[in-house]
């Protein structure tokens, strides 16, 4: 079912790239079909909006009323509300302790310069919906914007049937988001990048995709903000020894390949054998999933089973994977750390389960995907804040630095600059 390589065979390297290069291309695509949806959602307005949802979602109900969120709600089993207040507090825990502090430095002229974290007014999160629901991701979206001190949060997340999951309304509710759309896909993100009568337009959206939703994105960037990374369909690259566990490396497999056809999932390992066992335990572990049929798609498709001879050649090819999550799941997993320089997230030995990441440990699992992690980072507290710099100059700050100033516009061909600082310097 996966696609199987060996370091040792000739055209190896020009096998990866391309099966890479093939998935890229793939996710990348989908710009083109999301064109017309964005730009009828910003002609039309809600009734674009609810065409698409009565299209895709089989929703009519853009808003949810407070009554329909409060029954299903109460609806939900008290095991999972204490399963998310739990996530709630140690992701919370660990993301407080992102907040930046601002610099301020004065210099021997007295000039002052200022660094100031401000948040960001208005942020939407993504949170994927449907037949599938991800309270999790509303974990992970909201609570580094309410670090941060963003004022208004909402929530964009696709019902099914007019219905939203209960946990997902219930996570909402936690993290005292007040506005809440039961709206998804490009059509959602044309909604809140561009306002129509229900919804007020924000000034960022954040939250991950599937191939649409993430190519919506990277379109309407630029008359709004997103993640400095692309968040699309899910991707694992696991590497293992002779002694690592097959039945808990083909689970780790499964259980990212469950996520969506698009889905990426890597074994490297020196141990053929090991191979070899995951292969028949995909196989085995496979039937007893209920998302069976979307696993089995996303591992023919970009499934790759690989051994690979040496520790160096393992570690260059996880840098050029950059997967969005990364299990060492390796006796020596300290001796790769050095070395690992592109992942979203890195799992340190056996026991450190991308699974257990997704949930409660309370670090974030919105990671850059489609190769982004060789430039970008997860979702943070620092993703909610914009910068500002204040400058104070003194008198003799003005008259000490400004020569040099002067002396590097009239350089650059700029006189109106050099003419603007020396009018400000003291004449003599």
């Amino acid at each position: 079912m996966m696609k199987i390589l060996n370091s040792k065979t000739k055209n190896f390297d020009k096998n990866l790239d391309y099966l890479l290069f093939k998935r890229r291309k793939s996710i990348k695509s989908d710009k083109v079909s999301v064109t017309n949806i964005i730009n009828d959602v910003k002609k039309n307005g809600d009734k674009a909006l609810v065409k698409y949802e009565r299209k895709f979602n089989r929703n009519t109900t853009i808003v949810p009323s407070a009554t329909k969120i409060n029954k299903l709600i109460k609806s939900l089993n008290p095991k999972v509300k204490k399963a998310i207040d739990t996530a709630y507090n140690r992701i919370y825990k660990f993301h407080s302790l992102q907040k930046f502090k601002n610099i301020s430095y004065t210099d021997k002229f007295k000039n002052k310069l200022e660094y100031k974290y401000l948040p960001l007014e208005s942020v939407a999160i993504y949170v994927p919906g449907s037949l599938v629901s991800y309270p999790s991701s509303v974990l992970m979206n909201a609570i580094p914007a309410i670090v941060a001190g963003v004022k208004r949060v909402v929530m964009i997340n696709p019902g099914f049937k007019g219905n939203q999951n209960p946990a997902v309304l219930y996570a909402a509710r936690k993290c005292k988001i007040k506005e809440i759309y039961s709206i998804g896909g490009p059509s959602a993100i044309a909604a809140v990048s561009y306002g129509t009568k229900k919804i007020k337009r924000v000034d960022k959206i954040v939250g991950p995709g599937n191939s649409y939703v993430a190519a919506a994105k990277k379109e309407v960037f630029g008359d709004v903000g997103i993640e400095g990374m692309t968040a699309g369909p899910s991707e694992i690259t696991i590497v293992c020894d002779k002694f690592s566990n097959p039945e808990w490396t083909a689970s780790d497999l499964i259980g990212q390949a469950e996520h969506d056809p698009q889905a990426q999932c890597i074994l490297i390992s020196k141990d053929q054998k090991l191979i070899s066992k995951v292969q028949m335990e995909i196989s085995k572990q496979l039937k007893s999933i209920p998302r069976e049929s979307v696993a089995k798609k996303s591992l023919k498709r970009n499934g790759i089973l690989m051994y690979v001879a040496n520790d160096s050649k393992i570690i260059n090819i996880v840098n050029k994977i950059a997967p969005e999550h990364l299990e060492l799941n390796v006796k020596n997993y300290k001796s790769f750390i050095p070395k690992i320089k592109n992942s979203g997230s890195i799992c340190l030995g056996k026991y450190a389960v991308m699974a257990m990441t997704d949930y409660n440990i309370g670090s974030n699992h919105i990671l850059p995907t489609n190769g982004s992690a060789k430039y970008s980072s997860g979702i943070s507290v620092n993703e909610f804040y914009k910068r500002i710099s204040y400058i104070n100059l003194s008198k003799k700050g003005i008259e000490s630095l400004g020569p040099s100033v002067i002396t590097l516009a009239n350089y650059e061909g700029l006189a109106g600059h050099a003419q603007s600082v020396k009018k400000r310097i003291r004449r003599k």
